[in-house]
């Protein structure tokens, strides 16, 4: 995969991809990647903004972001971004508003190409934190209960 940055970051390295004035991509990197500087002005600004988040978390995100994927997910991933931080939503919350169901909404959580800034770790489930990057134990649950932590919530 063709990064514009990895971000050295507490729960590990951040996969940033950009194309021209918008984010397209943050992926979870193995802690042994090596972190690489940005390689435009662009993706040295995203990776401003997510450092900021992570010394601050009520930092807010303004840069351009690019989408893509179904309807269905394209309204989950805006739902998720009206969540505020500090607080949480059920897939079933999230399903219920957009006359969904909670699994499909799991799904388009799992499918969310900007992870952090597209705040999916602020949906869970009723019981629970519910699965994160598709995992429902291990590392990428960890990552969630940082986020959460991070944010207050936990």
């Amino acid at each position: 995969m063709d990064y514009q940055a990895k971000l050295k970051t507490p729960f590990g390295v951040l996969g940033i991809r950009c194309t021209g004035e918008a984010l397209t991509g943050i992926d979870f990197l193995p802690a042994t990647e090596k972190p690489q500087r940005a390689t435009s002005v662009f993706a040295k600004i995203v990776c401003e903004q997510l450092l900021h988040y992570l010394e601050n978390p009520d930092a807010q995100f303004s840069v351009p972001l690019k989408l893509h994927g179904t309807k269905h997910q394209q309204k989950v991933w805006q739902a998720m971004l009206a969540i505020p931080r500090g607080q949480t939503r059920s897939y079933g919350e999230i399903a219920a508003e957009l006359k969904s169901c909670a699994q499909a909404v799991g799904q388009a959580c799992g499918a969310n190409p900007i992870p952090v800034i597209v705040p999916c770790h602020r949906v869970v489930g009723k019981a629970g934190l519910g699965g994160f990057a598709h995992h429902a134990s291990g590392g990428p649950l960890d990552i969630k209960r940082w986020l959460l932590a991070h944010e207050g919530v936990l």
